[in-house]
């Protein structure tokens, strides 16, 4: 008879390792961000009217969600030993309705329908009305749960904090439990991505091409400067990724992102992005007006990347390397350096490169995974050939500015021994050259600058560079 209980699912947190609310709230933002201007005012009215008018502006897809797959196969063994199987969650109908459509395990779903916000005591009463008092095995993984799991014949804990299955089981009787992934620190520095911040080098190479390291007040200000660009890339970091979570969850690597995977809370990241932000702000004000100004004008571009400019073909690439080029005009703010004209214009064109790089690798993993199109993205793997020529065309351009530059009269003021500085041409030209054969061969990390940081050859590279630099001056 105990096999044939109905079994009642709790979506959120349970089922999968997300909230539906905030997953179609990042949707409404992303489709126009305008929108926050409402949800005060639809919350204002209630929960259930706020899922409800939420829900009906976004399409969820089922199947790009981070399910607790264990749960998800001991609820199909249980399916086909002949149970019954509800799900019931606080989160809009339309939206519950996608899931159960994707899995096509549920007999039944009983959601929130705009006027009833199900969870808590208001579940416990629809499915006590629907199936009786102890007549249904509940699955829950918070402690609004245990509401439910008062009235339920068995609690079945899901994902669940530490102590919760003592507290079910002081409310009724205990089935099976599925234990909550232990999410460390490693999945926070993840999220952050605390190893990108080492592209927020490039705000020394100002106080570097001018000589000044040895000057102290610069070089504070130089590493306020990359402590407010880090605090704020990561908040970026944080949103992007939020806001390209399906596209994500479709991506060979990225789908292991903390947020992709369900690894790290939404609301973790709704709370950390605007956090880091005012830090990054409250730091910047320690520095010249221009810093704020150019931070500013980063963090905008940013949001346009992440809301609308990545999926732009070409857009996309130009931006990444104006993005990359604006950490070098941030480090001349910082400490008061006037820019240099042949730095800005070799920056934009080897970052371009880099950046037409990166979007070359993504295309490779696509073309052998036999797709056809980047998702997310305006491009298609036909355009492999076309991003090649134009990569590794504005490679060479950057590699021509720096021996303009070097036979430039602007040369002689800033090295003792300028001849020596021809000894970097060759170098770079290797380094680029080695960079997209690499690429073309399908060795290239998503991101060229992880792997430059990684690759023995790039290291070695950089040294020879810096040992050339040295013994100019």
């Amino acid at each position: 008879m105990s096999n044939k209980t109905p079994i009642c699912v709790d979506l959120d947190g349970s089922l999968i390792h997300s909230d539906l609310l905030l997953e179609s709230f990042l949707l409404l933002i992303k489709r126009n961000p305008l929108y926050l201007l409402l949800v005060p005012f639809w919350l204002l009215r209630g929960k259930a009217v706020l899922k409800a008018e939420i829900a009906a502006r976004v399409e969820l897809n089922g199947a790009a969600l981070p399910y607790t797959q264990a749960f998800v196969a001991w609820l199909r063994e249980q399916k086909q030993q002949g149970r019954a199987l509800w799900l019931c969650t606080a989160s809009d109908h339309r939206l519950a309705q996608a899931v159960a459509d994707h899995l096509q395990i549920f007999d039944g779903v009983l959601a929130s329908d705009g006027q009833t916000n199900l969870s808590g005591s208001n579940k416990a009463k629809a499915l006590v009305a629907r199936f009786g008092e102890k007549g249904f095995d509940y699955c829950g993984n918070h402690r609004v749960d245990l509401k439910v799991w008062g009235h339920a014949r068995q609690a079945v804990v899901v994902n669940g904090a530490a102590g919760l299955v003592k507290q079910a089981q002081s409310v009724t009787a205990l089935g099976p439990v599925f234990e909550a992934p232990v999410v460390g620190l490693r999945a926070v520095t993840k999220a952050l991505r605390v190893h990108q911040w080492a592209k927020n080098a490039l705000i020394f190479v100002p106080l570097a091409t001018a000589h000044r390291l040895n000057d102290g007040g610069a070089l504070f200000h130089s590493l306020l400067a990359f402590a407010a660009f880090s605090l704020c890339a990561s908040s970026v970091y944080l949103l992007n990724d939020m806001l390209d979570l399906e596209s994500d969850r479709q991506h060979h690597s990225k789908c292991r992102r903390p947020f992709a995977s369900g690894q790290l809370s939404l609301l973790f990241g709704l709370v950390m992005a605007p956090g880091l932000l005012v830090a990054a702000i409250a730091l910047s004000c320690l520095l010249p007006w221009q810093f704020l100004g150019v931070l500013a004008a980063y963090y905008v571009v940013t949001l346009a990347y992440s809301f609308k400019l990545k999926r732009v073909v070409m857009i996309d690439v130009l931006v990444l390397a104006g993005l990359y080029t604006v950490r070098i005009v941030a480090g001349a703010a910082a400490a008061a350096i006037p820019l240099s004209f042949w730095l800005l214009m070799f920056s934009i064109f080897i970052f371009l490169s880099l950046a037409i790089v990166k979007r070359y690798a993504e295309l490779y993993v696509m073309r052998e995974k036999g797709k056809l199109t980047a998702s997310g993205r305006g491009y298609q793997v036909a355009d492999l050939s076309i991003l090649q020529n134009l990569g590794t065309a504005s490679g060479y351009i950057s590699i021509l500015v720096l021996a303009l530059y070097v036979n430039s009269p602007d040369i002689a003021v800033m090295y003792g021994h300028p001849k020596v500085v021809w000894a970097l041409v060759p170098v770079m030209l290797y380094w680029i050259s080695r960079i997209w054969m690499e690429t073309h061969r399908g060795n290239m990390h998503d991101d060229p600058l992880v792997y430059a940081m990684k690759d023995r050859i790039s290291l070695l590279t950089g040294g020879a560079a810096v040992a050339v630099m040295w013994l100019a001056m």
